[in-house]
């Protein structure tokens, strides 16, 4: 491929991963950026009587994982979204360890785009979320 991939192109197929645990601090610190305080995040009862029948995680604490997965691993450091879709299919609770998952389906060879299947799983195999998402990545000043 060509030199507009500072880090070298990924190759469809490609994919990496990060695992972390979820935590009530995360709801906290999620709140305070998004201003997000749903009942179904901090109300034990309200949750209870919820179909989710107990406290669940913002949406946006389940798939930032991905935001790390493409900075750090895959395309990597320089690496933005420029597009993402994302389907929710299970919700995660605090004490769930989730992890973040991203394969290359694209990779352009006349810019550093990538167009990637994305997926967030619990640690007890169910699928919270998945989708797709498209990448620009920049050379870094360094």
């Amino acid at each position: 491929m060509t030199s507009c991939w500072p880090n070298g192109a990924p190759s469809a197929g490609d994919s990496a991963e990060l695992s972390r645990p979820v935590t009530s601090r995360d709801i906290e610190l999620f709140t305070e950026i998004s201003g997000d305080r749903n009942p179904l995040h901090y109300d034990a009862e309200a949750a209870a009587a919820s179909r989710f029948g107990e406290i669940v995680v913002q949406g946006g604490i389940t798939s930032a994982i991905l935001n790390a997965v493409v900075a750090e691993k895959l395309p990597g450091p320089g690496t933005v979204f420029l597009n993402t879709q994302f389907d929710f299919s299970a919700p995660v609770r605090p004490g769930d360890t989730i992890t973040g998952r991203v394969e290359v389906t694209e990779a352009r060879e006349d810019k550093p785009i990538t167009k990637l299947k994305v997926s967030v799983t619990r640690d007890d195999g169910t699928a919270a979320l998945s989708g797709t998402a498209v990448c620009y990545t920049m050379a870094l000043g360094r």
